[in-house]
């Protein structure tokens, strides 16, 4: 494994110069992988396995939109594409996708087909980490495995599909083959991992928890609607509120962060806009890190993952989902972002409908 500094700490990490898809396939020669659930990430880790030449076959609940969607994507029904439980029979490696509701709900249904020799594998920690409240308890005599790509299902096929790769971790729940880890690094390799760092699945969703909770999707996003708000409080058009809050963000300084650093694209912007950065910095710091202590805690307590169980098993859940994403969509923040995007140089024109003439 390669040692690389990180920050000051020497951790290992697997990349694919001493773990090629060659290797990976060989390792795997004389498996069956079974994708159940084709959602979130079912598909980009179906595709991209299938495109890399491993045998794959996906398990789906028949008639509903996620079968569907496998269809159009090339898996046949009563070849490569089956109910769940069906897959589940197949399948000498499970890849476990459903959601965390979702594995909960079918467990006690698929549970009786993972017998002795088999391999599950899950892309986060959260149903064993937390099993005293989903009842996710594996048998023995089976390897337990993790690789969780750092992205969304969508990235993780986009970058496979341009020719780069995704960073992942992976962990060991039980390793009763013997070949549990290379196991997970191959099927790491197969779904399209750039690289692998090694983590257990306790540390895997306590930090996922917590990421998505925070910088990732919720704070960021709290942090989007106040500036916007003070902003049009003040008199700003919505364009204007947008542009400085998201827009300059997403599409001018972060690619910058991503290349090569924050302090690389502090070094790019204006010495007004870097002094003023590095002063509030430390604002934000103070203010946000009680929030994000509060919101650790919440995650190691188990008390986000009872919240998370209690909502998402709820029959009308996906309904109000829908409800509270149609909200966001529709406030103006998010509306004149849609207004912004279609502006953007590499669209074709502007929707008629943006334009008041």
């Amino acid at each position: 494994m390669a040692q690389i500094n990180f920050g000051g700490t020497i951790e290992e990490v697997v990349t694919r110069e001493e773990f090629p898809m060659d290797k990976a396939l060989d390792v795997l020669r004389n498996e069956t992988i079974a994708i159940l659930g084709y959602g979130v990430q079912g598909p980009a880790q179906a595709l991209n396995l299938r495109d890399n030449g491993f045998n794959v076959i996906v398990g789906q609940r028949k008639g509903s939109k996620s079968w569907n969607k496998a269809v159009e994507h090339g898996w046949v029904p009563g070849e490569t594409l089956f109910d769940i439980e069906e897959a589940a029979k197949q399948g000498t490696i499970w890849q476990f996708l459903l959601s965390d509701a979702g594995q909960i709900a079918s467990w006690p249904t698929i549970k009786p087909y993972l017998t002795k020799g088999k391999t599950l594998y899950f892309s986060h920690g959260f149903g064993v980490t937390f099993n005293d409240q989903t009842g996710i308890v594996p048998p023995a005599e089976v390897d337990v495995i993790l690789v969780a790509p750092k992205g969304s299902g969508t990235s993780v096929r986009r970058l496979f599909l341009q020719g780069k790769g995704i960073n992942s971790s992976y962990a060991i729940y039980q390793n009763a083959s013997g070949q549990a880890k290379e196991k997970a690094i191959a099927l790491g390799i197969g779904v399209g991992s750039g690289y692998l760092f090694e983590t257990d699945f306790k540390k895997e969703v306590y930090s996922d928890l917590t990421g998505e909770r925070g910088t990732l999707m919720g704070a960021i996003a709290g942090i989007f609607e106040a500036q916007y708000e003070v902003l049009r409080s003040k008199g700003h058009s919505p364009s204007e509120a947008f542009n400085e809050t998201v827009e300059e963000l997403t599409q001018s300084l972060m690619p910058l962060v991503a290349e090569n650093g924050m302090d690389w694209m502090y070094a790019n912007c204006s010495t007004t806009a870097q002094r003023g950065a590095l002063d509030w910095k430390k604002r934000f710091k103070e203010a946000t890190l009680p929030v994000f202590k509060e919101l650790y805690e919440s995650v190691a307590s188990g008390a986000e993952a009872k919240r998370t169980i209690d909502t998402c098993s709820k029959p009308d859940y996906r309904e109000k989902l829908g409800e509270e994403l149609k909200e966001l969509r529709e406030s103006e923040l998010w509306q004149a972002g849609a207004a912004v995007r279609q502006l953007r140089p590499e669209k074709a024109g502007v929707e008629e409908s943006m334009i008041n003439s």
